[in-house]
């Protein structure tokens, strides 16, 4: 779609992203600053930076690209649809279950699985993740949140970015917490010494990580994480720099005979649901090789 528009008195010194994505709400901040960085949009026929601030009567000129058709093929993958209207889903990804095709997977993921059940995608983040607002490991179980189409999908990045959609998980740690509570903030980047791992570093993405004790093992700790910020593997990399690596965790800690991965899990999630504004909240329960390993400790 291409076409132009000129900045009026209330986009006078608006930074230009910020007014695009007033303007055309269907697109996120990040797709909208990658055209503009592509030289899609330009401000006054020039290619400027996403931050560039607009004055009464500046023109901007747009070439958003057509949406392309899904390439995923739709496959019958077996998982739980916990909730669903004409605007979302919240399903319940088993443990195993990679979330998207990606180089190294590229069928019998979530999404082939959704593809197969379900009729619209928002299509936003492209022809291999349709409807993926946010995602979890391959080996982490739980809730997630799929949009239906591009209005909720928005609506609900920014929940998660404005952290007003609340995640909560619950993970066995190696060894006894010495606090009760508390709060983890540092920075994460992919490491150096292995590109497939994250790591702490004093750079990267600041990652906020809060935890409260559930329940006191003999030589483990059950505890309840939450998200302030979503960055990848955040709560695996937190655990293993407090020396609490998560059971079963063989990236940054060491598998567990008997089970397939790390024993953590999206137990909770609350947001606003797009349309409705109504607050929704959902809650399932562990699955049962994590309550059967749970049973065998002192």
């Amino acid at each position: 779609m291409k076409g132009e528009f000129t900045a009026n008195e209330s986009e006078h010194k608006m930074r230009l992203d910020v007014a695009l994505l007033a303007r055309f709400p269907e697109h996120t901040r990040s797709s909208i600053k990658q055209l503009i960085d592509d030289g899609k949009i330009l401000l006054n026929g020039r290619v400027v930076k996403a931050g560039e601030k607009l004055r009464n009567s500046d023109v901007i000129t747009f070439d958003f690209p057509e949406p392309r058709p899904l390439e995923a093929k739709a496959e019958n993958i077996d998982f739980e649809i916990v909730y669903e209207d004409s605007d979302l889903l919240v399903v319940n990804k088993p443990q195993g279950l990679v979330v998207h095709p990606c180089s190294s997977t590229k069928e019998g993921t979530l999404v082939n699985g959704l593809l197969y059940r379900v009729k619209d995608l928002s299509g936003i983040n492209g022809v291999l993740r349709p409807g993926i607002v946010h995602r979890l490991d391959k080996n982490t179980s739980g809730l997630m949140l799929v949009a239906k189409n591009d209005f909720a999908h928005v609506s609900l990045a920014e929940q998660i970015k404005n952290k007003t959609c609340s995640r909560k998980y619950l993970a066995l740690c190696e060894g006894v917490f010495k606090d009760a509570e508390g709060k983890i903030e540092t920075y994460i980047e992919r490491s150096q010494r292995d590109r497939k791992k994250m790591a702490v570093s004093d750079k990267g993405k600041k990652a906020i990580t809060n935890f409260k004790v559930v329940k006191y093992y003999h030589d483990k700790t059950l505890v309840e994480f939450s998200l302030q910020t979503g960055r990848t593997h955040q709560i695996r990399v937190h655990c293993k720099m407090m020396n609490h690596p998560i059971v079963g965790d063989d990236v940054y800690g060491h598998a567990e005979k008997g089970l397939q991965g790390q024993l953590l899990h999206s137990y909770k999630i609350s947001f606003l649901h797009p349309r409705s504004k109504e607050k929704m909240n959902f809650e399932i329960d562990l699955p049962e090789y994590f309550k059967n390993y749970l049973k065998k400790l002192k």
